[in-house]
């Protein structure tokens, strides 16, 4: 599979290392441009690569691990998405400092909020209620795998997330769609920033 990831953070890094890992081509792309990716790529080996958002939006499936407030910029300008599967890694801090504040998207969830700027994709929520920290190590421990919640309104398009996922050495665990499994794993929501091993 080629895996495109618009941002190219520690949570892009992350799922782009699992990814090249179990020989998938992982296409990272960030707002400075290709150049400024080129040592992170070297790190990463043969099988990644640096991109325009354009290049890494073309990509089988697309990884969205941007800052809130650089969504719009974000996904603004990219090529039609129609089918593909998107997984919307953010979390909806309209700020971080002094004091983190959410964003106020009324009645719709961050997940939703996004899938309205990205017509004819298939979002799927998913690594967002997790610290980096917890998706870059092997998922894989002795008292379990590491549990990863996911939301969706396609069902294909979970299917496609639980079995990308599963072979990193998670444990999917599918909540739903985008309203109401959205709600529980977004920032305020029950299963936030809940670290959950499964027992096997």
């Amino acid at each position: 599979m080629r895996i495109g990831t618009l941002g190219a953070g520690t949570v892009a890094q992350a799922i782009a290392r699992h990814a090249v890992r179990h020989g998938h081509e992982v296409v990272l792309s960030n707002s400075r441009g290709p150049a400024s990716l080129s040592a992170l790529v070297a790190g990463l080996g043969p099988l990644a690569t640096a991109g325009t958002p354009a290049e890494a939006a073309d990509a089988d499936l697309v990884v969205l691990a941007v800052g809130w407030p650089s969504v719009p910029d974000a996904v603004a300008g990219l090529p039609p998405l129609d089918g593909t599967v998107v997984i919307d890694a953010t979390n909806q801090f309209e700020t971080l400092a002094p004091t983190p504040a959410i964003a106020d998207l009324g009645d719709l969830t961050g997940s939703e909020y996004v899938a309205s700027l990205l017509p004819g994709a298939r979002v799927v929520k998913a690594f967002n209620a997790l610290y980096a920290q917890f998706i870059a190590p092997d998922p894989r421990h002795e008292a379990g795998r590491q549990v990863l919640f996911l939301a969706g309104d396609d069902a294909d398009a979970k299917n496609t997330v639980k079995e990308l996922t599963s072979e990193f050495g998670f444990a999917p665990v599918d909540l739903g769609s985008l309203r109401e499994g959205g709600r529980l794993i977004q920032l305020g929501g029950p299963l936030s920033a809940l670290h959950v091993l499964k027992q096997d």
